[in-house]
């Protein structure tokens, strides 16, 4: 039987190909006043609050999951898949 890995320890094995623009863009001034449910949600963490209550987002990290487009009550995240041959490679199914 085959080990079972944790989450974070699959993310440490996963491979991401870095495209230099980004392949998602969040509208900051939609997410004012917003319960944002894409920080809870992210699989991978991308999303985070500051000390000011503002939204911080690193897109360099994601999974390609879509996760933060489907909870955004506010359509403030538009989200596309990076270009071809970047992005995120999985190494274990």
């Amino acid at each position: 039987m085959s080990e079972r890995l944790s989450v974070e320890r699959r993310l440490v094995l996963t491979n991401f190909r870095v495209h230099e623009r980004p392949h998602i863009v969040v509208d900051a001034e939609k997410c004012r006043g917003c319960e944002m449910p894409c920080v809870t949600s992210c699989p991978a963490g991308l999303y985070t609050v500051d000390e000011g209550g503002r939204l911080a987002f690193n897109y360099e990290g994601c999974l390609e999951c879509g996760t933060c487009r489907l909870v955004c009550p506010r359509e403030a995240v538009k989200w596309e898949y990076p270009p071809g041959g970047f992005g995120v490679w999985y190494k274990f199914g």
